[in-house]
């Protein structure tokens, strides 16, 4: 039996597909940056070594699966060349793995990870299935009938992926370190839709999808009456959204989710689309109202009376739906944002729209821009979107206190970064003077 070695296991990917070996009873191990990840606790809690790197983690026999993020010349990776070790990067590996089962690939440039969780959530409940989520959850099952995965676009990695379905929730413009525009960026979707073997789920609101060629069936799903799979009469409740599923004009069910919004509601369709297509049965399909949601997306905690949300918002139209989702949650309180911009890139490319949806808050506070590993600096600072909101503040780590005078407000923590060491830092100063303790939403 081989050891599979991550170079880069804390990765979000990277740690997924590590438990899904793990589980399917593969040997694992992994090296990364001393810095604690969001993603660590649940590795070491499955005992899977992870160490610092280090060419001596590099031995015979191993399998190497390096994450997208190290270039050829990282220490390990050459020595794993040096030694002639089977090398894969890990799109390549992924791509490899899914051939054994029925494969769902969630794409899209935005809503890939709560989709891709709240449909692992629902097959789940009723299949053995393994799945890979973008918040580095992953499971692994022997018996898997389904394998339900998250496929990035980025640097068109999803091409190396031939799944059996894939669900398409949008088309837009975004890693402009890679993407020339909007055109570039339907053309790498649809060379995906090219390799689709059985079926496409897109979202027939979506412009761009309404354009793709495909040689395998496509349903529509949206809030227009020219899709397939329509949802209607969307209600709030007290503990979510609830709406009405038509398939083709006809009365089908009425389902409820723990959430708000209009995304919310169009993810949850695309997973009632793929589950009707695949002849479960509506009450199976009614565990999509039991979904506790997925890392880092719109994740709650109550202190005093505020609520602090984490959620990895990093483009101007997810900052747009995640404030809706807030205000309408949370309808008698103040929307605060508290945003760090994710490279320097997207945040020159993107620098009017993220000051037009971040007005949509109450308050601003905005942090320094996170350059990504691709990038380590620019020009630009945070100063230069400052000025382009209204009455916003440049938020200082060591003087996050200034967020405890938006009483009885709604701070949303946002971005792809590091923006959980500002939350954290104002958690803390809180607990150490109030003797706060904080607990879920």
């Amino acid at each position: 039996m081989t050891t599979y070695h991550f170079i880069g296991i804390k990765g979000t990917g990277m740690s997924a597909l590590a438990h899904i070996l793990h589980d399917s009873g593969e040997k694992v191990q992994g090296s990364d940056v001393e810095k604690r990840f969001f993603t660590q606790e649940a590795l070491e809690n499955k005992n899977i070594p992870i160490f610092p790197f280090s060419e001596s983690n590099i031995k015979e026999g191993n399998t190497i699966i390096a994450g997208n993020a190290f270039s050829d010349d990282h220490v390990e990776i050459k020595e794993a060349k040096r030694l002639g070790l089977t090398f894969y990067r890990y799109h390549e590996f992924l791509g490899e793995w899914l051939k054994q089962y029925t494969s769902i690939a969630v794409t899209g440039a935005h809503g890939k990870t709560s989709t891709t969780g709240l449909l692992a959530h629902v097959l789940d409940e009723t299949y053995p299935i393994s799945y890979l989520i973008g918040d580095g959850t992953g499971k692994g099952h022997v018996d898997s009938e389904y394998f339900v995965f998250e496929a990035c676009e980025y640097r068109r990695h999803f091409l190396r992926y031939e799944p059996d379905y894939a669900i398409m929730t949008n088309i837009d413009f975004d890693h402009p370190d890679y993407f020339t525009s909007v055109d570039d960026v339907f053309n790498a979707f649809q060379s995906m839709a090219d390799q689709v073997k059985k079926g496409i789920i897109a979202c027939g609101d979506d412009e761009q999808l309404q354009q793709i060629q495909a040689k395998v069936p496509v349903m529509y799903y949206g809030f227009s009456s020219t899709n397939d799979f329509q949802a209607q009469n969307v209600r709030k409740t007290e503990n979510g959204t609830e709406f009405d599923v038509f398939v083709r004009n006809t009365y089908y069910e009425t389902f409820e989710i723990p959430m708000f919004g209009d995304h919310n509601i169009l993810n949850a369709l695309s997973v009632i689309a793929i589950c009707h297509y695949e002849d479960m049965k509506a009450k199976d399909i009614k565990s999509i109202g039991t979904f506790q949601g997925v890392k880092r997306r719109f994740t709650e905690k109550k202190v005093g009376n505020q609520i602090l949300i984490d959620d990895y918002a990093h483009h101007p139209k997810e900052i747009t739906a995640t404030i809706d989702s807030a205000r309408k949650k949370y309808p008698d309180k103040s929307i605060v944002a508290v945003f760090q911009p994710h490279t320097f890139t997207r945040t020159k490319t993107f620098l009017q729209e993220f000051a037009d949806s971040l007005s949509l808050a109450d308050n601003v506070y905005l942090c320094d821009i996170f350059g990504s590993a691709r990038e380590d600096s620019g020009k630009l600072t945070i100063h230069d979107l400052q000025e382009l909101v209204d009455d916003s503040s440049v938020l200082d780590i060591s003087h996050t206190d200034v967020l405890e005078k938006d009483a009885d407000s709604v701070l949303i923590f946002m971005g792809a970064g590091d923006i959980q060491k500002f939350q954290e830092s104002y958690e803390e100063q809180l607990a150490n003077r109030n003797n706060v303790k904080l607990k879920k939403a």
